[in-house]
Parts: structure tokens; sequence; C-alpha cells
């Protein structure tokens, strides 16, 4: 049984650009069932009336901080608020998103009953322009490998956050999420678990950076690229030879580069012998 009652949530909300949909995020904080937290507001540069906002949150409930810092990427942001946190446990929270009110109360069970457990997560939805359950695999650390599979909005233990040094400042055009659970599981062999209950909303909209994202496959493929030569070792250990084939990714660089039309470009690589190798291990 875990000796650490009623621990303290530290919730790190990056905000950038999204200031329309800060409220919203901040509502859904406040109507959690559980009430030990505190809310911190990462300012990341943003152009729009974010700070406003944010101050009259600060105003409405003293759990509520804002931060400023000049624009970095979201990495840059989730920590630098991490870094300021009082928490024992970190819940990152992008402004457009929101959680249900009984996502902390459920998660604190999960860490007062089971030491041995470092990240928790829920069931979640879609909303915004697209709706419906978010229909997640469950986890499996050699799957998780190949493809995320748990959401950027998960606990996880302040002191674990530090021993990987953070979230990769690198990763300016996304996965960093998918890179940090990576490191974190890797190096400290945590249990995961997911709690039965909806607990997450991830907001769809057209101009999302997931959506570009997946838009231009030069990026993600260099995204997935850059996470498994990071943890080479590591990809060397489970899966053998595709370390081997790793150097040959700038034989596609100028390929990837000039290529915008990604249907012709998918064409083309459906041919190459190379890309369907790294396909059995990164899905394009």
């Amino acid at each position: 049984m875990n000796n650490l009652s009623n621990p303290l949530i530290s919730i790190i909300v990056p905000c950038y650009k999204q200031a329309q949909y800060l409220s919203e995020c901040l509502q859904s904080v406040i109507e959690q069932t559980y009430q030990n937290w505190e809310c911190i507001i990462v300012d990341d540069g943003s152009p729009d009336d974010t700070k406003d906002i944010s101050k009259t949150w600060c105003l409405k409930d003293k759990r509520i901080k804002y931060l400023y810092k000049d624009n970095d990427g979201v990495s840059a942001a989730r920590n630098a608020g991490i870094a300021i946190s009082q928490g024992q446990w970190i819940l990152p929270l992008d402004a457009d998103d929101k959680i249900a009110p009984q996502y902390l109360e459920l998660a604190v069970q999960v860490i007062e009953k089971d030491d041995n457990v470092g990240i928790i997560y829920c069931e979640a939805e879609f909303f915004g322009d697209k709706t419906g359950k978010w229909e997640l695999e469950a986890y499996d650390f050699e799957k998780l490998l190949i493809k995320n599979q748990i959401f950027c909005t998960a606990f996880y233990k302040k002191a674990d956050w530090g021993k990987i040094g953070g979230y990769d400042i690198n990763m300016t055009h996304g996965y960093e999420d998918w890179e940090f659970w990576v490191n974190l599981i890797n190096t400290t062999n945590t249990k995961v678990e997911r709690i039965n209950y909806i607990g997450f909303y991830y907001r769809i909209k057209s101009d999302s950076r997931n959506t570009n994202l997946n838009s231009f496959l030069k990026s993600r493929f260099d995204m997935e690229m850059y996470v498994i030569k990071k943890h080479s070792n590591l990809y060397l250990t489970r899966f053998g030879s595709i370390c081997n084939i790793l150097d040959e990714n700038m034989k596609y660089k100028e390929l990837l580069t000039k290529k915008c039309n990604v249907i012709a470009l998918s064409e083309k690589l459906q041919n190459n012998v190379l890309y369907r190798l790294i396909r059995r291990f990164v899905k394009l």
C-alpha cells in the first residue's frame, strides 16, 4: 500500500495560439472531484490574449498559476511548467483539450493502491471536428516502440521526468509525447495502468498540429526516424537488424523533400525495398 495519500497533482497547460479554447480547458480542471491540485498555464510566447485570460483564471482560483516564456515549442513549455511545479505527480493537458470530472480522483485511487504504477491514463473521446470514442490499443511496450499508445494527458511522477531529462526540446514537429513514454518506460521500467473511464477529451480541428504533421509524410518519417535513432540501442535489442538500415534514411532526404504530393510519394515508396523493411517496424 502506498504511504503517500492525498498527493498534489500538478496539471501543466502549455498554450500557444489556443486562447479561444483555454477557458473550456481550465473549467474542466476546476470541476475535478479531487481537489488537491495546482494548474500551471505556460504561455509559450503566444501572440493572442492568452495572458489576459490566464490572469482572469488565476484570480478565480489561487491554485491556477501563470508562467510566461518565449516561444520554443510544446516540449520546452511543458518542461518549464514542470520545473516550477510542486506536485509529486504531473498531468500534461494541452490548452485546447479537456478532462472529465473524476479523472484525477480515479488516478489518485490507483496511486494510493499500487506503488509500482508510474504511468496512469484512461479511455478517451474525440470532440470538435470529429467525435466518437478513441479506440486505443491495449498497452504493450514492444508495440509502443512501433506506434504511440498513450496520449500526452497521462499521469506520471515528477521524479521520473527528472530522471530522463524531461521532454526532448528538439522535437518541435510532434511525436514528443511518444518519445517521452519510450524514454521513461525504458529508463524506469515502470508499470503502466489504464483506467476504465472516459477521462480525456481530445479536440480535433482542421489546423491541429498533429493533423498537419500527418498530412506531410516527410515530417512524420523524420520524427519517427529521430526517435528510433535516439534510442537505437533499445530498438537494436528489440528488433535486431532494423538499426542496420537507419543510416539509409539520408538516401530518402532529397526525394522526401522535393515531393509535395503525398499520394505520388507513397506510390514511389511502395516499390522501394528499404521502405518496405522500415514499414515492418514503423507504420507510415
